[in-house]
């Protein structure tokens, strides 16, 4: 499939997990895919296996938590491309502790990241996509529909993430402007790496956000992603799509 042959996607997060798996799909359907990432040894070795696939990508340092950095980045992505038709916002940070241990400073840490960072992104792109007619795909998680233990600060963020995605949807839908959710759950990335959790946390509790059928690779996302991103979900807007192995069911 080439869904987005002539269509410029900018990814968050597209160094590691789901961001770049979906930064290789997009681009291996014919989309020019502006990959951002705080890690930019990662953004070169993704570009550099892009490019030789043949794809079109382009690797630009983004730190989503920087007040301004959201602007400079979808100036560039237009200044490089001539336009925007969809944004794809990968990037998160999970951390795990006890509500009543929570530090202050880790709770706006996560929120400056995963919620006010994706805010600050979409409404940046959005006179971009009204240009265009493009399409907001942001990352929630099923911790935004259901408790996630020791994790008040990442679900408080993708809740908030889920009902910003859906106001924007209503907003925008007259104008041409669509955005939906995904809600990944069970998927083998490393946003968990070095995340510790509790001294005294209680392990039963994880058959909660374990699936049914085991854990998956970041590719079964970003194959959900490119059908949203793509004309194949121009009539889905304002939605959350699980992907999660029967989590939830």
């Amino acid at each position: 499939m080439k869904r987005f042959e002539n269509k410029v996607i900018l990814v968050t997060g597209a160094g590691s997990g789901i961001g770049r798996a979906s930064a290789v799909r997009l681009a291996a359907e014919g989309g020019k895919v502006w990959c951002t990432d705080i890690n930019e040894k990662e953004l070169k070795t993704l570009v550099d296996e892009i490019e030789t696939a043949g794809g079109t990508a382009f690797a630009y340092r983004f730190d989503i938590s920087e007040v301004g950095a959201a602007e400079r980045c979808v100036e560039d992505c237009v200044g490089q491309f001539g336009g925007l038709d969809a944004v794809v916002n990968m990037a998160g940070i999970l951390r795990f502790s006890n509500c009543h241990e929570l530090g202050l400073d880790i709770w706006e840490q996560v929120i400056a990241v995963n919620l006010t960072g994706t805010f600050m992104l979409c409404k940046a792109v959005l006179p971009e996509l009204l240009k265009s007619k493009g399409n907001i795909v942001n990352a929630a998680s099923t911790a935004s529909l259901q408790g996630l233990p020791w994790g008040v600060a990442y679900a408080a963020s993708k809740g908030g993430v889920l009902s910003m995605t859906r106001s924007i949807a209503v907003e925008y839908a007259k104008r041409g402007v669509r955005a939906n959710c995904v809600c990944p759950g069970d998927i083998n990335t490393n946003m968990a790496q070095g995340v510790t959790f509790p001294a005294d946390a209680d392990f039963d509790l994880l058959s909660r956000i374990t699936s049914l059928t085991g854990a998956k690779g970041p590719e079964v996302v970003a194959g959900v992603i490119a059908m949203l991103a793509s004309d194949d979900g121009c009539h889905i807007t304002g939605e959350h799509i699980r992907v999660d192995g029967g989590i939830l069911a």
